[in-house]
């Protein structure tokens, strides 16, 4: 019996090393589902060591499906040997791909300096940072199989898909090799965006039977780069040392309306990659991937100089403000020279996100994760603007895809603030309904209108970093003005300014600022004019009133000179009046008392301060009759 246990585990064992043979050759040949199967295969046969776990899980993990990935990893982690820090590094990315971010923290504490730039991730404000500013759909054209890499010129656009069923299966993913394909974009009825008339790429020296993605388009729409495996002169893959083929971006140029002059550019090498080719906006830098020995981590972004002579310069690497240990890829820069890049070594949701950085005009800008729901726990890469830069494309496997990659289209939505308060009555603090509140624009255009209700409360709905004015209007009393509100990038912040409007009719008077003459002088002033105003405007708003004008002073020169100015003062206050279209019939008598009625004590020889003098500086008008 126990011969027959020893050879039943002895066969056991060997077919269990057999499928680890198998399975690590197809690893080697990134055949990662395959390699999946027979890993699995070998575990449940009792070959479960950290080494082959953590081998299945970086399978799941290769073709970014997290939820296994995270599973394995954590499968591994319980093995004696534990994990290693690029497998914890991969079960971090796989845990917040899934969600589970207290988990993923706890084990990014287990690398050392790994925090400097995954680290510290605010992922509430990551996962809503553009909740109401950004739409993101998914694209009709996508299939059940792999769509990214959209490009937009005028209404030609280009994309890599792997929907050829009839083509060669790339066993990393089990679906066909990538080929290019380019389509028209129209406008339907409705002003939205329609993709048609989708084909291959028109060149007959483009597609072949290996992997093309990944464009880049001149403004003249005449050259064109993109990405292909590296093949030999019989179109077949060439590898290196290793057994790696690599990736390498061509140039093509249209010819009679294809797509022809196929050109291998000089930067290109057999034992690295370059692909992801992106064009600065004057066209005269290439910026693209690759792995080359001076990068930082597994993939860096590089650029080229475009030389006049249509040679090309030097790569240089774009250095560590942009490049980590890990992956920066998919590179493309916005026509305000903003670059934009896909990463997995920066702070993120999981996997590769999308960042934004303004270096290439700034050496001091910081690279920023561009949030949900532009990135999401999953693969997000080959982010594009259109030239109005408010909407584009983005290419992502999140679930709720049609394919393993799907391009989306999102569209930004105009930044808006409120600026919202409350009208009241500046005497008596209560508040003041029925206030017309109106906004001014920074050229001092009158755009919206709005009339407090019962609550007294106005809101406006304004654009982000702008400047604007207020004014409070209501019948009978002076306008409230707040100038230079500011609104700032923050969407959704509300702004509250409250007005305080003055009454300009108390009981039987109709009540101004103080009304100032020059010194023994009684012409009416600029600012006794603005003031005076209000008391037009309030005879212009009452037709029937009558009111009269008493003019008065303090205590201090002789009574007689006193009463004989005050008297000139409240008759030239009367004569501005009547010159501002009043009838004469509407002002009943306008004498000056001098300082015959004094308001305090401040009577000859009695002394007092200036403000107490200024109380008896006054000008009246006093409403005699029932006006309403």
């Amino acid at each position: 019996m126990k011969t027959k246990i020893t050879l039943i585990l002895l066969f056991i064992s060997c077919f269990a090393f057999s499928q680890r043979k198998v399975a690590d050759k197809f690893y080697k040949e990134y055949s990662y589902i395959k390699a999946a199967e027979f890993y699995k295969k070998a575990i449940d046969n009792g070959d479960d060591g950290v080494d082959m776990v953590t081998r299945l899980a970086d399978c799941y993990y290769n073709n970014s499906n997290s939820e296994q990935a995270a599973y394995w990893y954590g499968v591994a982690s319980n093995r004696d040997e534990g994990l290693d820090d690029e497998a914890i590094y991969k079960y971090v990315q796989s845990l917040r791909s899934i969600g589970e971010y207290n988990k993923a923290d706890e084990w990014l504490k287990k690398i050392p300096d790994a925090g400097s730039k995954i680290g510290n991730v605010d992922y509430d404000k990551l996962k809503t940072l553009n909740k109401d500013s950004v739409v993101v759909a998914n694209l009709d054209i996508n299939t059940k199989n792999s769509e990214f890499g959209l490009y937009a010129r005028g209404q030609k656009l280009y994309f890599a898909s792997s929907r050829d069923e009839k083509g060669e299966i790339y066993e990393w993913n089990n679906q066909p090799y990538l080929d290019l394909y380019q389509a028209k974009i129209t406008k339907n009825k409705e002003g939205e965006d329609v993709i048609e008339s989708i084909m291959p790429i028109v060149s007959s020296k483009i597609n072949t039977g290996f992997h093309e993605s990944s464009v880049a388009l001149t403004k003249d729409g005449q050259t064109l780069y993109f990405t292909r495996n590296n093949l030999n002169d019989e179109d077949k893959l060439e590898y290196d040392k290793k057994g790696t083929s690599h990736l390498k971006i061509f140039k093509a140029t249209l010819v009679n309306g294809q797509w022809d002059n196929i050109e291998d550019l000089p930067f290109n090498d057999k034992i690295y990659s370059s692909g992801h080719p992106a064009l600065s906006p004057d066209e005269k830098t290439l910026y693209f991937t690759s792995d080359r020995p001076d990068s930082y981590g597994l993939t860096d972004i590089y650029k080229v100089a475009i030389l006049p002579n249509g040679e090309y310069g030097k790569p240089v690497n774009l250095g560590d403000k942009v490049n980590t240990s890990g992956r920066e890829m998919f590179p493309f820069v916005a026509k305000d020279y903003t670059l934009y890049f896909s990463s997995d070594g920066y702070a993120n949701l999981g996997l590769l996100d999308i960042y934004k950085t303004d270096l290439l005009k700034n050496n001091s800008s910081e690279v920023i994760n561009i949030g949900a729901p532009f990135n999401s726990g999953y693969d997000d890469f080959a982010f594009f603007y259109n030239e109005d830069g408010k909407s584009g494309y983005l290419s992502s496997n999140r679930p709720g895809g049609k394919g393993q990659d799907d391009i989306y289209k999102f569209k930004t939505l105009k930044c808006k603030q409120f600026i919202k308060g409350r009208t009241f009555d500046k005497r008596t603090k209560e508040i003041l309904p029925n206030t017309l509140v109106e906004l001014i624009d920074s050229e001092g255009k009158v755009i919206k209108r709005f009339v407090t209700q019962e609550d007294a409360t106005y809101v406006f709905e304004v654009e982000c970093e702008k400047k604007f004015s207020l004014r409070g209007t209501k019948l009978d009393h002076k306008d409230d003005f707040v100038n230079n509100i500011e609104t700032t990038d923050v969407r959704g912040r509300e702004i509250e300014h409250d007005l305080y409007l003055t009454p300009l009719i108390i009981g039987n008077e109709i009540v101004i600022d103080p009304i100032f003459f020059d010194f023994d002088k009684w012409n009416i002033r600029p600012d006794a004019a603005y003031e005076l105003e209000h008391i037009v405007r309030v005879l212009k708003n009452h037709p029937k009133m009558i009111i009269k004008i008493e003019a008065h002073t303090d205590s201090r020169g002789s009574d007689r000179y006193n009463e004989i100015l005050s008297d000139k003062r409240a008759k030239s206050t009367r004569d501005y009046i009547f010159s501002r279209d009043i009838g004469t019939n509407r002002i009943e008598s306008a004498i000056g008392y001098g300082e015959k009625q004094l308001v305090n004590k401040c009577s000859n020889g009695v002394p007092c301060t200036e403000e107490e003098h200024q109380e008896n500086r006054r000008s009246k008008f006093i409403i005699t009759n029932d006006y309403k």
